[in-house]
């Protein structure tokens, strides 16, 4: 087999990516988020159609990592417009959402795909990334703190009746 490939996504890859945004949400917090509100996030935020929507928005990017044999999504990330309780600019852009399947943890594939955004967002002009992520997340706020982020804020995140807190990170481009 061999490695995997990123490359931009595009409304064709709605499917794929739904499919990949699922299974990396429910391995990453099946022992803390219930069945119904899983269900509830993946029917309104990962569905086919919000990744139509997310791909086809000239203000963000998204990117997915496959394997070449098969196309078999293993990861993406997703650049958007910051949606987040801290004061923000135009300079500003979000990468609201970077998985990668469980497997592939160790092989730099979550750098690559934060390297493509980042390349993308300074080719845009961007000044800031932004960054959510859940406080309980230990592995990803080291990955976020290792490549040069640094605390900026927190946020209350819901997901059906579950509440979170969340930490903001930000790396200065």
């Amino acid at each position: 087999m061999t490695a995997p490939v990123i490359r931009r996504a595009v409304c064709e890859d709605a499917a794929a990516l739904a499919l990949v945004g699922a299974a990396t949400f429910l391995e990453t917090y099946a022992h803390i988020i219930g069945l119904p509100d899983m269900l509830l996030h993946f029917e309104g935020k990962n569905s086919a159609d919000a990744w139509r929507a997310f791909t086809s928005d000239p203000a963000g990017a998204a990117w997915i990592a496959e394997i070449p044999e098969t196309r078999a999504p293993i990861g993406f990330a997703l650049l958007t417009p910051p949606d987040l309780p801290i004061e923000t600019g135009p300079a500003d852009i979000e990468l609201r959402r970077i998985y990668v399947m469980g497997k592939w943890h160790g092989h730099k594939l979550g750098r690559r795909l934060v390297d493509e955004a980042i390349a993308d967002a300074r080719e845009r002009g961007m000044r800031r990334l932004l960054i959510g992520v859940y406080s309980g997340n230990d592995a990803a706020i080291g990955f976020y703190r290792r490549i040069g982020c640094d605390l900026v804020g927190s946020r209350r995140f819901q997901v059906g009746d579950a509440v979170f807190d969340d930490l903001i990170f930000g790396l200065d481009l």
